[in-house]
């Protein structure tokens, strides 16, 4: 289609999306952040391009002495405190402060886990009281809550767990969580579920503690850039964006194997009433090497009042 001008203003009444078409083979692709250029007065919107790097929890909250001898340990914590996102931190076994990066590369974060197996790197909100939007703000099911992210896989994605989307907490096994919303991929089912091919993005979700696992038609490749999308409706039902394309949601429950999904618009049944959802994002290794998560950039949005 050719450009168009308008004299006037122009109209929606469900907002605008940046569609991106394949040249070869002509599909078209939703690559907005938050849905639409234009954002909804009746909505409340939050995004996060990591201007400040995430640190763990203690870095705002270690307290200082009075004693002259520790000035300059005083300072440092205060400069530590200073620099670091206060709306995010990072957590997970063996995670450190450090390990957390800006990417000079790609835009964004870099999250890397620790060289022992099990080892995690875990972005999550602060979730100390009144310490951010991100956590006072409550993400219910009952919100029309729309909860995206933009990632790029690491270098190796061998012996490595990667999850991100909405959980009631940031563990990564399926079981745990009696209502959830999450992207998933594992290369095996070593301190996990088993799912039924581990070379592809799966999709977990859980209602009332009854587990449903969609294996979607995309194998995870090294160092590739992906958009998760999660969107759900007024009848809090779910529906799951990749890079811009939508895909359906399965029906056959089981918190093991998976079940083949492909594009389309099924979505989750009505998902628990009233339940609020934390965004999480996290790596795990699955051997004795570090493994590491790009991540450029996060968004949420809900109904200001439903």
């Amino acid at each position: 289609m050719a450009n168009t001008t308008f004299s006037g203003p122009v109209r929606s009444e469900n907002g605008f999306v940046i569609a991106n078409k394949n040249t070869s083979t002509g599909s078209v692709t939703d690559s907005s952040l938050h849905s639409s250029a234009n954002k909804d007065i009746r909505r409340y919107y939050l995004e996060e391009y990591w201007k400040r790097r995430p640190a763990l929890n203690a870095v705002l909250n270690t307290a200082l002495s009075d004693a002259d001898a520790t000035a300059a340990a005083n300072t440092a914590i205060r400069l530590a405190e200073k620099v670091a996102n206060k709306d995010f931190e990072v957590l997970g076994t063996s995670m450190t402060t450090a390990l957390c990066t800006f990417d000079t590369t790609r835009a964004g974060i870099i999250i890397t886990t620790g060289g022992t197996d099990q080892n995690q790197a875990i972005i999550a909100p602060h979730l100390d009281t009144n310490q951010t939007s991100w956590q006072t703000v409550l993400w219910g099911t009952e919100n029309s809550v729309i909860w995206e992210c933009v990632v790029t896989t690491g270098a190796s994605i061998a012996d490595v767990k990667l999850w991100a989307g909405l959980k009631l907490t940031n563990d990564q096994l399926v079981v745990t969580d009696a209502n959830q919303a999450f992207f998933k991929f594992q290369t095996d089912a070593t301190n996990s579920e088993a799912f039924s091919d581990f070379t592809v993005l799966h999709f977990v979700h859980s209602i009332a503690d009854v587990d449903y696992i969609s294996a979607l038609p995309i194998t995870v490749a090294a160092d590739t850039q992906y958009h998760l999308k999660i969107a759900i409706d007024s009848n809090r039902k779910a529906a799951i964006f990749v890079n811009g394309v939508q895909y359906n949601v399965t029906t056959t429950s089981g918190s093991t194997g998976g079940t083949a999904v492909t594009t389309g618009t099924e979505k989750t049944a009505a998902l628990t009433d009233d339940i609020d959802l934390i965004p999480y994002i996290g790596v795990e290794t699955g051997a004795g090497s570090a493994k590491a998560l790009k991540v450029h950039a996060q968004a949420i949005s809900r109904l200001i009042y439903e």
